[in-house]
């Protein structure tokens, strides 16, 4: 027997075999085969299909005619209809027709239901071979007419029906194809397996095809008729719609927004006079805070002169944004020559000064030639170069074509303009591509997307495919063509509609309107002579002597940025005033005219021009020529007598008319055109008519491959695709039902994220290395359909020229000094954020230790700390003997321990968890040595505890025989020493000695009778003697009241004396956290306590790799490490408190009957008190180094670092006499005063009598002579004189301190972070000093 996962005959292309290949041949025992064919019975074969998928199950309500579809692949196929009644039996009639609704007259194949059958699934399977299907594939509609009794209109019942199409074949090795003679399909086919009937054996396979997702429109109200029961998809759906509507609304207002960017600004520093343009555009960065509020300067650098400076600044809009593209228009006298760089700097104004320029562009609107400067540089104070003025030279095709910039330049402008989904916040905002189609196109891209997805959503996958494996990732042929079909039904109407919106022409560009204007060239020309008389008249009004000195001047200095004479100039002689001489000032230019347009000595020499130069020199020329013209009206316009000296107009008249004969006869020479225009310009008013000849010049690039109604195709594209893909996702999301949609819409949800936030970003970025590496291809960019206008403002109604004068102090960079100044206050305004975040981190920081703190304590532990205590202690005293022992165990302990609820101690509000256990510690026989004269007296001596003289042994019963091997003692007998490690205990302190955590230990019970007798028992046996140095009572209890567990030890102990003094110690512990609000707040709060952990961590790792060694000389971060290391401390001890508490209460669940043992998750959870509580320690001390802010604090700090030389000196003398005086009350009233019977107790003692709190009348009715001795000069020497003298020398450094106290850099940053918080607000911050320094200048 064979068998084969995939078909071995794949090469045949029919059979469409998609299910495992199975075998199975019969031979003798010499190997010869026996054939088996054409056998009366058939052989029965199952072939399993892996699991693929959901089948798709249709239920039909049978109150009315129910219908659905069956699709079937191929005309050779057999169709399996599994039918599941809600009830049983349930008649009905089928009826199946071909691409119709079949009738009792016309259908394909009819029967009733049920058949005769022992189960449910013989009775309803209805099998349709080819034949009863008579060779038809493809839709097929099933209807179902239940059978009724008469006078029934309908019948509640549902009817669940799963169409299966399968075939069985073989392979016929003599024809080498596959074949279904002789094999049928068996009615026990399911989509997992397929049964196959067969009368030979050979080679057989099964093609089974589980009906894909299909949907009857026709069913629309019946399915919708189930919404309620699964309104996910159409809710989803809707609330799509919704979400569409709204941010359409956003992206029509971001519209209009980007409407105002896309224009030319034309700057209003540009002279009006000027004749040649150039188009600048500036790219800001994408950086974070790359946009700048300062006002930028840019003066253009080119081989034959540069621009003045120029203001880029738009009133109408805002400028230099995160990102974007302004383009501005500057204008110039005449043509600079090839440019050479640009010169940008800002003032460093507003609230956020610093800038990113990421690239800017020049173009010659006159040649279209384009300049490119590479900027990518910071111009700030904070970054970069700390630079505000920077020169950029013009960049190379070398520089241009780098991977660096091309990658950067592609990635930038496919996620901004080319990505449909990104480009919707940050499209260009000169694109014809709207916000409002972009986001129309995602939204319809986005339900074409589910509509694909519902559809192939849930079908099984076919074993046969080939799996294609690339590393980690592998796919089949199935999954492939899925992803095939589903493109090729979404993305061609989605790319239709994109290409429509993003190459159709707007409705109205000015090139579509050229014939319009110049049907209204007359009615221009009629007003252009209008406006012309208005500028004169208003000229006549406002010129003044100063007004043509500053317009000489100009002249002047436009001429200077291509002077090429050495005649010097003088800057004085251009300024106005009432000494100036207007004649000397028009012989200074008239000098440089002639001089820079100088002839040359014969013909033969002079070099002829090439056809460039000449446009170039004329425009030069005319430049000067309208400046002159200008002139000359202003003087026609100013009377003689607004002179001095009336000789000196008239010549002043005659230079200018001079200067303009010069250069008519230049323009002559150079563009060989007459100027017959200007002999009627020798009067003043023709001079006006030709030299302010007005111009209207536009510039329009054209921009669109479709008509402008294009448009309204694409939107009934989109209409139709969404409402289309919307309507049938939600008829297929109603069919599904509700948990199969549930999977569904979050599959798809995760996958489109993983495709919009992960591989089209990555498909984004490999793109762009592509073109970096191998294209090397430079994008133009394109400017569509943006018109460029620019009037000349002499026209506007006689606008005075003045308005048009520059501020020079806005045009020249800011001096050193000021820079200085302005850093200074930049890193200024730095440490006072970087302090106020430092503040509020630590304010954040500390209320989170604070809660974490108190989260870990509860409050009900004191309480149920005392209340356990005093029901054990209640009848105790404070000396006891072995029979006051038993009597308080007897009486009070189990008494308490056993109390009125069975299983609960006192009043039944704590349960006891496992049993409670007595444990003795005891020291052997003869454990002291007894001086020689006093053996005789007594025999035997039995030492104070400690662990070299712990008794260790086993015993029987009695302590009579010691047993030499503990096992067979048994580990659970009272006379049986046990370790530490057994017992699960740990050492307690006394308040004699350290008691070891081992001992002889026995468990009272569950129950006060077996308490009871086991105390008897132990009592009649002697269980504790004299050699007894310890007896502890352990036990644990849970208050379910409060969520505690207590861990209760009551000592009794002695110093070998005979009397027994008792103590306890309870420890609570929350094991069980509690699930109200608070603990998911404290859990919150320990999550961000350990955020702020990582921050510091950063913050000091950042410090120590920059300080090195001299990180730990500095004490606060030492103890901003103390704090780090502590705070992970406590993470480590809360981590092993939560295990070692799992691990005990696990024990104790599993042995409930034994004594329970929470003894080192106590100490784990007293470890991590003691650690929060050092925490809060040392995070309340960092207080103190925030308090070196205020003046008064850190003039504190400064004497106690000053004084702290001698307040160490006077420290270390405190200490000798408060060690010498401890030592010395110690030995003397260690014997029989209490406060003094240790050393430590002694210190302590004498530390409280310098805080006054002492008790005299001990010492004193001891010994009052030597008590009133040793405590008066205690007094004397350390409260009257050292004490004293330490406290002056902390006040002497003070006074130093304020005599030679600085103020430190800190206090200013306090009073400008003060300022900016007060700003905030609307309150005015006055600080102090400044306020007392003009207090004293106006005394002054």
């Amino acid at each position: 027997m064979v068998t084969f996962d995939k078909n071995p005959f794949s090469w045949n292309e029919r059979g469409d075999i998609s299910s495992v290949v199975g075998a199975l041949s019969l031979t003798t025992k010499n190997g010869s085969g026996i054939p088996v064919e054409n056998l009366s019975d058939d052989i029965e074969i199952l072939l399993p299909r892996v699991i693929g998928g959901q089948v798709n199950s249709s239920v039909l309500d049978l109150g009315n005619y129910s219908t659905t579809i069956i699709n079937i692949p191929s005309n050779d196929s057999t169709v399996i209809l599994k039918m599941v009644p809600s009830v049983d039996p349930l008649p009905f009639k089928l009826f199946l027709g071909y691409m119709e609704y079949p009738t009792e007259t016309n259908h394909v194949a009819m029967t009733e239901m049920p058949f005769q059958g022992a189960t449910q699934e013989e009775r309803y399977t209805w099998l349709l071979d080819p034949k009863n299907l008579k060779g038809h594939a493809g839709v097929h509609y099933l209807v179902v007419r239940p059978i009724v009794g008469p006078g029934i209109k309908s019948i509640n019942a549902t009817l669940s029906i799963t169409p299966i199409t399968t075939s069985c074949k073989f392979w016929n090795e003599s024809k080498l194809e596959w074949s279904d003679s002789g094999c049928r399909v068996g009615i026990k086919s399911t989509h997992l397996v397929t049964q196959c009937l067969c009368n030979h054996l050979t080679f057989f396979g099964s093609s089974v095809f589980v009906t894909p997702n299909l949907v009857d429109p026709s069913r629309t109200a019946e399915l919708f008729a189930t919404f309620a029961q699964n309104p996910v998809v159409v809710c989803f759906v809707g609330a799509l719609f919704v979400t569409y509507l709204l941010v359409v609304v956003w992206a029509r207002c971001k519209d209009i927004k980007d409407t105002a960017k896309v224009k030319v600004t034309v700057l209003e520093d540009n002279d009006p006079r000027d004749g040649y343009g150039y188009l600048l555009r500036v790219n800001t960065g994408y950086r974070f805070g790359a946009s700048t509020s300062s006002q930028v300067i840019v003066t253009l650098l080119g081989a034959e002169g540069n621009s003045e400076p120029h203001h880029l600044s738009d009133s109408k809009k805002p400028v230099f944004e995160r990102g974007a593209m302004d383009m501005f228009l500057i204008t110039t006298p005449f043509f600079l020559g090839e440019l050479k760089g640009i010169r940008l700097w800002h003032d460093n104004s507003g609230s956020h000064p610093a800038w990113y320029v990421g690239n800017v562009v020049a173009q010659d609107l006159q040649t279209k030639q384009k300049w490119y400067f590479m900027c990518n540089s910071w111009l700030a104070l904070d970054m970069g170069d700390c630079l505000l003025d920077k020169v950029f030279p013009v960049s190379e095709e070398m520089d241009l074509k780098k991977f660096s910039n091309l990658f950067f330049m592609k990635m930038t402008k496919d996620f901004s303009d080319g990505h449909l989904w990104y480009s919707v916040i940050s499209r260009p905002p000169s694109s014809t591509f709207t916000c409002v189609q972009r986001v129309s196109c995602c939204f319809s891209l986005l339900l074409c997307t589910m509509l694909t997805s519902i559809m192939f959503y849930g079908i099984p996958s076919d074993p046969s495919d080939q799996v294609m494996d690339l590393g980690h990732f592998e796919f089949t042929w199935q999954q492939f063509m899925i992803g095939v079909q589903s493109s090729l039904i979404m993305f061609p109407v989605n790319i239709l509609i994109v290409s429509i919106f993003r190459n159709s022409r707007p409705r109205e560009t000015s090139c579509c309107k050229r014939k319009s204007k110049t049907t209204k060239t007359h009615q221009q020309d009629s007003t252009l002579h209008t406006v012309n008389s208005q500028a004169v008249t208003s000229m006549s009004v406002n010129t003044t002597l100063d007004t043509i000195i500053k317009d000489i001047t100009t002249i002047a200095h436009s001429l200077t940025q291509t002077a090429k004479s050495n005649i010097p100039l003088v800057e004085s002689a251009f300024g106005p005033g009432q000494d100036t001489d207007i004649n000397a000032i028009l012989s200074v230019v008239e000098d440089f005219i002639k001089q820079n347009n100088k002839p040359e000595s014969s013909a033969c020499e002079r070099p002829v021009p090439g056809a460039e130069d000449i446009p170039k020199k004329s425009n030069k020329t005319m430049y000067l020529y309208r400046q002159l013209c200008h002139i000359d009206k202003e003087l026609s316009v100013l009377h003689p007598s607004s002179l001095p000296n009336p000789r000196t107009y008239h010549q002043a008249l005659q230079q200018v008319q001079g200067m303009k004969s010069f250069l008519e006869d230049q323009l002559f020479a150079l563009s060989s055109i007459t100027v017959d225009e200007t002999t009627h310009e020798k009067s003043s008013t023709g001079n006006s008519a030709a030299c302010e000849g007005s111009r209207k010049k536009r510039w329009c690039f054209c921009h669109g491959l479709f008509p402008w109604w294009f448009v309204f195709v694409g939107w009934l594209l989109v209409i139709a695709t969404s409402f289309v893909s919307g309507y049938f996702t939600m008829l297929y999301g109603l069919k599904f039902g509700k948990d199969r949609s549930i999977n569904w819409l979050v599959s798809m949800i995760v996958s489109f994220f993983q495709s919009l936030l992960l591989i089209q970003p990555v498909k984004v970025l490999c793109l762009a290395v592509f073109f970096a590496l191998v294209v090397k291809k430079l994008d133009e960019d394109n400017v569509q359909n943006i018109e460029f206008v620019k009037y000349d403002r002499n026209l506007e109604k006689g606008k005075d020229q003045q308005n048009f004068r520059r501020e020079y102090h806005l045009y020249e960079p800011p001096p050193p000094v000021e820079i200085e100044r302005m850093k200074k206050r930049k890193v200024m305004q730095q440490k006072a954020f970087a302090l106020l975040r430092e503040i509020l981190t630590y304010m954040g920081f500390l209320w989170m230790l604070l809660l974490v703190a108190y989260g870990q304590r509860d409050p009900n532990a004191f309480f149920l700390n005392q209340h356990i205590r005093n029901r054990f202690t209640g009848r105790i005293s404070e000396s006891m003997n072995l029979e006051d022992v038993f009597t308080w165990a007897n009486v009070s302990l189990l008494t308490n321990l056993f109390g009125e609820y069975p299983g609960f101690i006192t009043d039944g509000n704590s349960k006891l968890v496992g049993n409670a256990r007595l444990r003795q510690l005891r020291v052997q026989k003869n454990s002291c040595q007894i001086a020689d004269s006093m053996l005789s007296l007594v025999p035997d001596c039995r030492a104070l505890y400690s662990w070299e003289v712990e008794d260790m042994g086993s015993y029987k019963p009695g302590w009579n025989h010691s047993v030499r091997d503990n096992s067979s003692a048994g580990p659970s007998s009272p006379w049986t020493y046990q370790t530490q490690a057994q017992l699960r205990a740990r050492a307690v302190w006394g308040k004699v000695v350290l008691y070891r955590g081992g001992g002889f230990v026995t468990e009272l019970g569950p129950d006060l009778s077996n308490a009871s007798s086991t105390l008897e028992h132990l009592f009649r046996n002697k269980w504790l003697d004299m050699y007894t140095r310890a007896i502890f009572v352990e036990f644990t209890v849970y208050n379910a009241n409060v969520n505690l567990f207590c861990i209760v030890t009551l000592l009794m102990e002695t110093p070998a004396v005979g009397a027994f003094h008792f103590h306890s110690e309870l420890q609570s512990v929350r094991l069980y956290q509690s699930t109200d609000g608070l603990y998911f707040f404290v859990m919150a709060a320990e999550i961000i306590y350990l955020l702020f952990i990582l921050y510091y961590m950063f913050l000091q790792g950042k410090l120590m790799k920059n300080q090195r060694w001299l990180y730990f000389k500095n004490k606060w971060n030492l103890l901003e490490l103390s704090i780090i290391l502590l705070s992970w401390s406590a993470v480590a001890v809360l981590i092993k408190r939560t295990l070692l508490g799992n691990r005990d209460l696990t024990y104790y669940q599993n042995h409930k009957d034994q004594f329970a043992s929470f003894y080192e998750t106590a100490t784990a959870d007293l470890v991590l008190q003691y650690l929060i509580a050092f925490l809060v320690l040392l995070a309340t001390i960092k207080l103190w180094h925030l308090l070196r802010l205020n003046p008064k604090m850190y003039m504190i700090t400064a004497a106690l670092q000053r004084a702290w030389s001698d307040i160490s000196s006077f420290l270390v003398i405190i200490v000798i006499i408060l060690v010498a005086y401890s030592s010395t009350s110690n030995v003397i009233y260690g014997w029989k005063i209490s406060s003094y019977k240790t050393f430590m107790d002694s210190l302590l003692t004498f530390i409280s009598l310098q805080a006054g709190i002492f008790n005299y009348d001990e010492v004193l009715d001891s010994n009052p002579v030597l008590g009133g001795i040793l405590v008066g000069s205690c007094i004397v020497f350390m409260t009257f004189l050292l004490l004293n003298l330490f406290i002056s020398v902390i006040l002497v450094a003070l006074n130093k301190e304020q005599i030679q106290h600085k103020p430190s850099e800190e206090e200013e940053i306090v009073d400008l972070m003060l300022q900016n918080i007060l700003g905030l607000f609307g309150i005015t911050y006055t600080n102090k000093k400044d306020s007392g320094n003009d207090c004293s200048d106006i005394s002054q």
